[in-house]
């Protein structure tokens, strides 16, 4: 009967304007929650089509729709680990609860921000009981990622926030001017001393002591040097020897023309660096290229020790954590050093929306969403790692209050229409008296 088909289509209307009122509800509930994303209901018709020259209504069906490629806006934290993505992708995180009982490897979730901190056992969660995911960094900094279309290598971000750390100088770069004056015929061979500081492998501070001696020849100028290298840790004893000298052509006045081996490695003249061995192993000591003045040079009459470098690190406390634009988690020391410990991929699926929405925002890969792929940030298409930020909510309260109003009104007129069937069917039943 036509007429219940109009009650029918009433009733449906109802639901579907209770199921949008439902979802703009939690929109509003949520405007303030970060890395939130809108949910938006879309109606269908329902056609049932005519028979007999009578039309019979069918109705409205209602679908939602988590809007998971919408973006909050970031906004500034004052905390380094507060971390969101500034563009397409999203940050690998495991429930704490899953992480902390052991069995086996936690599900991988995704998200879009969070405000993650050390909890008593190190690990880097937030207060909903997101661990943060990453791959482990070796013990030279170096991070071996994992497979990509896989979290089987992803393992908790954890770090002790008393741990120490030191790491042994491996290299020595020498950026010295010695004092062309010295090697002409005349002068009084005065060496021209030079130490340096290293680190050993327990994060002791030893020394280098480096001689160059003049050549000092009876007419002209040699333009050469006696450059001599001892170790403090391996009491004071010589590691190596070389023969310096330098061009005087107009072209490459005061440059090295050549480094040769007395005692130590030989000169390598692709790097422009000789290899001695101190008491905790090799090292490699850069004094220059060829014809080139970065490194050690012979101008005019002033020895000057003008740029000293080396790497290594005497023992620190780690006094912090930060996260680059790369996703690399970087211990910090009192020493002023900085250590990889972890690096973070971002994850990225063919279709966002298609992903499952479950507590805290956080979401599952589905059969809609395709399958995932770990990226490395700032690469491929997902954006970078923002530190030091949070994703706002993506609801935008007014749109959401003008929607409510437009829902309201349906939902009303809807209740008309049964309220008038009812009437009309009232009066079908009257006929009868």
């Amino acid at each position: 009967m036509t007429i219940s088909s109009a009650l029918n289509a009433g009733v449906a209307g109802l639901s579907a304007n209770a199921s949008s009122l439902a979802a703009i509800s939690d929109n509003i509930s949520n405007s303030s929650t970060k890395g939130y994303k809108r949910v938006q209901t879309d109606f269908q018709s329902i056609v049932v089509g005519a028979s007999g020259g009578k039309y019979t209504a069918g109705g409205v069906a209602t679908s939602n729709m988590r809007l998971i490629d919408q973006r909050g806006a970031l906004v500034g934290t004052n905390n380094a680990t507060d971390l969101a993505v500034s563009g397409r992708g999203m940050l690998p995180v495991a429930s704490l609860t899953e992480v902390e009982s052991g069995n086996g490897s936690p599900t991988m979730m995704m998200t879009t921000t969070g405000s993650f901190r050390t909890n008593d056992e190190g690990y880097l969660t937030t207060t909903s009981g997101l661990v943060l995911l990453g791959w482990p960094a070796n013990a030279d900094g170096t991070v071996s990622d994992g497979p990509r279309d896989t979290a089987q290598g992803l393992e908790p971000v954890q770090y002790n926030m008393n741990q120490l750390s030191g790491t042994p100088t491996t290299a020595v770069g020498l950026g010295v001017n010695l004092p062309a004056t010295a090697t002409e015929a005349g002068a009084a061979g005065t060496d021209q001393n030079l130490t340096v500081e290293y680190y050993d492998n327990l994060g002791s501070s030893q020394t280098l002591g480096i001689s160059f001696t003049p050549t000092v020849p009876a007419l002209g100028s040699s333009n050469e040097w006696t450059m001599t290298i001892t170790d403090s840790a391996s009491a004071g004893a010589v590691i190596g020897e070389y023969t310096v000298t330098f061009n005087d052509s107009r072209t490459a006045g005061g440059t090295l023309a050549s480094v040769t081996a007395i005692t130590g490695g030989a000169y390598d003249a692709a790097t422009g660096s000789v290899v001695v061995t101190v008491d905790g192993g090799p090292m490699e000591i850069a004094v220059g290229m060829l014809d080139d003045s970065d490194g050690l040079t012979q101008l005019s009459d002033t020895f000057a020790p003008a740029s000293i470098t080396k790497n290594g690190s005497e023992v620190g406390t780690m006094v912090g954590v930060e996260v680059d634009p790369q996703g690399y988690v970087r211990a910090n020391y009192d020493s002023g050093a900085t250590r990889v410990i972890y690096k973070i991929p971002l994850v990225d699926v063919p279709n966002l929306n298609g992903l499952k929405s479950l507590d805290n925002q956080t979401y599952l890969p589905s059969s809609d969403s395709g399958s995932y792929f770990l990226w490395d940030a700032g690469e491929g298409p997902t954006g970078e790692v923002v530190s030091n930020a949070q994703e706002e909510s993506a609801t935008d309260v007014a749109t959401e209050l003008t929607d409510m109003i437009k829902t309201q009104r349906a939902y009303s007129s809807n209740a008309k229409v049964i309220q008038t069937v009812d009437e009309m069917l009232q009066e079908t039943t009257n006929i009868k008296r």
